[in-house]
């Protein structure tokens, strides 16, 4: 198998947050021929400013570089209110324009393979994050692996603090959803050879 490159983002700024711990769990069991970098530079990106789009601000180009320049995205999100964190989704907002072809510029989301996944210290998990991160990348037209989903309840049981899982379903499910990524990438692969 060919290497791939994963850029991975948390959508938690805390530095003891369980999803960047989810990340660097990631990175000890992602499957032989897979890297996984995480991206640091979230704080630093700007709101999303429509007006300075066409010259974005340096932290948006260099995102959008590392995007396009990965294989695939694994994101890790926590749940705010319901929903995603306001820093990750302004860093996908910038990423996303345009999502499709209207200028010869097109957004490095289009067709990159991706993975969501999420922790939480409550029962619930990030379930309403996931979805909403799943029907944004819909509208990209990413290629979003869909299964397993890993939804990790009562994280602070689960996930030490430098990404031990405590819990062998919580790994199982990790595990299968960083294969279901690197399969992904590999068909993404092929039809793009193709096309």
């Amino acid at each position: 198998m060919s290497d791939i490159s994963v850029l991975a983002l948390s959508g938690s700024l805390r530095d003891a947050s369980f999803n960047t711990a989810l990340i660097h769990a990631a990175r000890r069991l992602a499957p032989e021929g897979m890297t996984i970098e995480r991206y640091e530079g979230l704080g630093a990106i700007p709101p999303f400013n429509e007006d300075v789009e066409a010259e974005p601000p340096a932290p948006v180009t260099d995102l959008r570089e590392r995007i396009a320049a990965a294989d695939a995205l694994l994101i890790a999100t926590p749940e705010y209110n319901y929903g995603v964190p306001g820093v990750l989704k302004n860093a996908l907002d910038w990423a996303s324009r345009p999502s499709f072809p209207i200028t010869s510029w097109v957004s490095p989301l289009a067709h990159k393979p991706v993975a969501v996944m999420g922790a939480a210290p409550t029962g619930m998990g990030t379930v309403r994050a996931q979805l909403q991160l799943r029907q944004l990348f819909l509208w990209t037209d990413s290629a979003v692996v869909s299964k397993p989903e890993v939804i990790v309840t009562n994280a602070h049981e689960k996930i030490g603090p430098d990404g031990t899982i405590r819990d062998e379903t919580t790994e199982a499910l990790l595990r299968g959803l960083l294969d279901a990524l690197a399969t992904r990438t590999r068909i993404t692969r092929l039809a793009t050879a193709a096309a």
